[in-house]
């Protein structure tokens, strides 16, 4: 079944945040009724969530797909959907739509736990009365080490999201944005610290004219945001200050005070919200902070 634009408020059933939620799935690939709960439709039960998005699958708008591992089934944008989302503004330019076999792919879990980091801060946003809303956060974003340079030789930082949040102080709008990169465990520890040093590389490239290539999208060069998951407590906590340590002996880094890196465990994330003191920082070793560098009061 294919709708129009005009017919999405007209249509018997489908509620009106029908395009948001369209949208969401669109931008962030995959995600479970619970997570669709907590961006859209927060004070209303899941089972109540499950129906909405029955209906709107109904339409053919989405779809969704059972799966081994929690949560067992995650809903994903339709091509029809994606067409709807974009001739209604809601999204600036076409995505691809995921298969079923995609999303629930060897990606799945690492889908998830990007979603569900992003969803902490989306919470502590609405606490707080600032915003970071459902499309505050972009998968898989692409920056070049050497802007027009194609083939073998061309180089890449690929962050798995990059956060743009907007924060309220007495005297100002403040735009934070943050590189979020989510280890599930399964690299050797030295190649996960590696893969963060890279955002030295990103921070230090240059084009042609000897500009920064960072430039060009950031105002001030975000700051990375490392979240663990995949393995108990004990594990990620000694993966993390392992690789802080590592990070800490990285000429790239030492010589690149700019670049920012502070982790955290998914965990603590979801449970306390990215403004309590989880996080512990390559630039402020032996403290406990928030993901603005904050200590508790």
């Amino acid at each position: 079944m294919t709708l129009a634009r005009r017919e999405i408020g007209e249509a018997p059933g489908l509620p009106a945040r029908t395009i948001e939620i369209v949208s969401s799935l669109a931008v962030h690939r995959a995600l479970s009724a619970r997570q669709i709960g907590a961006i859209h439709l927060p004070a209303v039960k899941e089972r109540w969530v499950r129906r909405v998005l029955s209906r709107i699958a109904a339409a053919g708008l989405i779809d969704h797909t059972r799966t081994t591992g929690a949560p067992q089934r995650l809903w994903f944008a339709t091509e029809d959907g994606i067409r709807i989302a974009v001739e209604a503004g809601a999204l600036p330019r076409a995505t691809r739509a995921m298969t079923a076999a995609e999303v629930r792919g060897p990606l799945q879990a690492h889908t998830v736990a990007v979603n569900e980091s992003a969803i902490a801060f989306l919470r502590a946003a609405r606490r707080r009365g600032e915003d970071f809303g459902p499309l505050a956060w972009r998968h898989e974003v692409a920056h070049p080490l050497r802007p027009g340079v194609r083939g073998r030789r061309a180089r890449a930082v690929i962050a798995d999201a990059v956060l743009t949040y907007l924060r309220l102080t007495e005297e100002e709008v403040l735009v934070e944005q943050r590189f979020l990169e989510l280890d599930r465990a399964t690299l050797p520890v030295d190649a996960m610290a590696t893969e963060l040093a890279r955002y030295a590389e990103l921070f230090a490239a240059q084009d042609k004219g000897r500009d920064p290539v960072w430039v060009r999208r950031y105002p001030v060069f975000p700051g990375v945001v490392c979240v663990l998951a995949g393995a108990g407590r004990e594990a990620l906590e000694r993966r993390r200050d392992t690789a802080l340590a590592l990070l800490r002996a990285k000429p790239g880094l030492t010589r690149s005070p700019e670049v920012g890196i502070r982790i955290c465990l998914l965990e603590d994330l979801v449970a306390r919200g990215p403004f309590e003191p989880i996080f512990r920082g390559l630039r402020e070793p032996g403290l406990e902070v928030d993901w603005l560098g904050e200590e508790a009061p």
